[in-house]
């Protein structure tokens, strides 16, 4: 376990990531801390994650993984592609994460079969979820982080048509304390979509 996080919990703090103007993210902690409960880890777990961005849900969910499972964590992005792998190395978690540069869904092609997915960001929604239900195992998780409404939309559709079970719906506000000379005050983050399931 890293160093600079040894909580067993999810939930590192946000700024304890490298970050960069030029890639959204990391996604922020509440959300991740949320997004790895509903994907189910656990210790010797296999996860990909799509559209990895900074490499924040590839970090927490390594953490819960390791040492025996393995993330796999893919973006087409080279910028997010080398910041993934700065904060892969910052939490010492490079011996669990492989990561891919490359376009989803064809970066899952040779993957093996997953016990969960989690899906941050891709313009190919769909054949991505269809890419992701052919590599989980039976009973394998799904989770998607939608900011747009279309983009939840898109994949309750998607997870249904699919028949995923246990489908779960959630929509996460959150708002964080900012200290101010006259006290605190809680200013709003955007609400997040997080859409769950099982595969059958």
């Amino acid at each position: 376990m890293s160093e600079m996080w040894t909580c067993r919990t999810p939930g590192i703090p946000d700024e304890m990531f490298a970050q960069s103007d030029d890639v959204p993210g990391p996604t922020k902690e509440e959300i991740r801390v949320i997004s790895i409960s509903k994907a189910r880890l656990s210790e010797g777990s296999v996860v990909v994650d799509v559209g990895c961005g900074t490499g924040g849900l590839t970090v927490e969910a390594a953490l819960q993984v390791a040492p025996k499972g393995k993330v796999f964590a893919i973006d087409n992005d080279e910028k997010a592609i080398e910041l993934t792998k700065t904060n892969v190395a910052r939490f010492a978690v490079q011996n669990t994460v492989q990561i891919i540069k490359g376009k989803a869904p064809e970066a899952l092609t040779n993957l093996p079969q997953v016990d969960a997915v989690l899906i941050g960001g891709s313009q190919s929604l769909r054949e991505v979820i269809r890419a992701s239900h052919q590599k989980l195992k039976k009973n394998g998780r799904i989770a998607v982080n939608a900011i747009l409404l279309e983009t939840g939309y898109t994949a309750l559709d998607e997870i249904k048509k699919l028949n995923f079970k246990e489908i779960d719906v959630i929509m996460v506000f959150v708002a964080k304390g900012k200290k101010i000379r006259s006290g605190t005050m809680m200013m709003a983050r955007n609400p997040i979509t997080i859409i769950s399931a099982t595969k059958a």
